[in-house]
């Protein structure tokens, strides 16, 4: 019995043995999933990027925006002259949050009077907003209690503060739901897309059919488009149906254009596609079909801002994030569905799709037509 499972132990070791490339794989993927949960797995939020409108233009109200600069939490990227300048910023995403020094605000706090500043806080994302939340109400408390300890010395009777008044912004409750929802749309589509593009044509093979329909009149591009376009309406039934669900039982509100939406999925689907197609060129298995699929997703998941918040990951991370076609589908999909914007203020993404989708799939369309001749 010993002799005879040694026997079939040895076989099948040297069957994995000949299939290096799924071996590679399956040892890869344990230390991308350690490299990236160990770097992007963070939600301490850094550099947040913050636009100031300063309408007072006092050394209080400067020394007030170089406070929230110095705490290491916000970065000042902009300074507009009106409200609708800095809504504009916060809607595209320039910015994540903004802060709205009153005029007058100087005179109040030198009259020892208490001084109100607005904050805007993006609130799409929960965990960026709830930490800007906190930072922004202990920055303003901080430069209260050196003021107040400044007017103590001076022996002044009245002594100055400042009242931080913040506004979350498309998502108010700072509902997870409403956060996750679009994004976990966006990963469906890339899974199922690319997933199921890899195993029909690698299945093909597998059976001995892909030949037979190589020789038959069907030309190499007619052949692709309708192998995975079955596979777009499947990914764009799923698509409806996980919108679907997430308005009527999780109650998270579209504010955008649904049609507008659905094109810009479909844009993307031509990179998943594309993808798929690449793995189908480097897979003999259904099952490394699987594990290369799963492979290209790890990245998406992890860099995209799906689970954690880009702005607080290391600057070689957000760097490669920018490579990542997922990064740019949650844009869209969450300024669809949670802030209403349009093409308008989605174009940068929009186009960044484009670019990714044509590369991709003409890379993916000369590789296959290499593996057929």
């Amino acid at each position: 019995m010993v002799h005879r499972t040694l026997a079939v132990t040895r076989k099948e070791t040297i069957h994995i043995l000949r299939d290096p490339r799924t071996l590679a794989v399956i040892f890869l993927i344990p230390i991308v999933q350690l490299v990236l949960l160990g770097y992007a797995a963070t939600t301490d939020i850094e550099h947040l990027r913050t636009g100031v409108l300063d309408a007072d233009g006092s050394a209080q109200s400067r020394a007030l925006v170089e406070a929230y600069r110095a705490s290491g939490t916000f970065a000042i990227v902009a300074h507009v002259e009106s409200e609708a300048e800095l809504a504009r910023l916060v809607d595209d995403g320039s910015a994540r949050a903004g802060m709205l020094i009153p005029a007058g605000f100087g005179r109040d706090l030198a009259a020892g009077r208490t001084a109100q500043v607005g904050f805007v806080i993006d609130g799409s994302d929960p965990a960026v907003a709830n930490a800007v939340l906190a930072a922004s109400q202990q920055v303003g408390q901080a430069v209260s209690v050196q003021l107040a300890l400044r007017a103590l010395g001076g022996q002044r009777p009245a002594l100055p503060a400042i009242e931080v008044r913040p506004r979350v912004w498309y998502n108010p409750a700072l509902k997870s739901a409403n956060f996750m929802i679009p994004g976990l749309m966006g990963i469906v589509l890339q899974f199922l897309a690319t997933m199921l593009t890899a195993l029909a044509i690698v299945r093909e093979r597998e059976l001995g059919t892909l030949e037979q329909l190589i020789v038959t009149p069907v030309r190499p591009l007619e052949l692709v488009l309708g192998k995975v376009l079955p596979y777009v309406v499947v990914a764009l039934f799923v698509l409806l149906e996980v919108l679907i669900v997430g308005v009527l039982w999780f109650g998270v509100p579209v504010h955008g254009s649904l049609p507008l939406l659905l094109g810009l999925s479909t844009l993307f689907l031509a990179t998943s596609l594309g993808m798929g197609l690449l793995v189908s060129t480097i897979a003999r298995t259904q099952q490394e079909a699987m594990l290369l699929t799963w492979f290209l997703l790890l990245p998406s998941i992890f860099l995209s801002g799906f689970f954690f918040p880009i702005e607080a990951m290391p600057a070689a991370l957000r760097a490669i994030s920018y490579v990542i076609p997922l990064r740019y589908l949650l844009t869209i999909m969450r300024g669809i569905i949670l802030k209403g914007v349009g093409m308008d203020v989605l174009w940068p993404q929009v186009a960044a799709l484009a670019v990714f989708g044509v590369v991709v799939v003409l890379a993916a369309a000369s590789r296959f037509r290499r593996h057929l001749d």
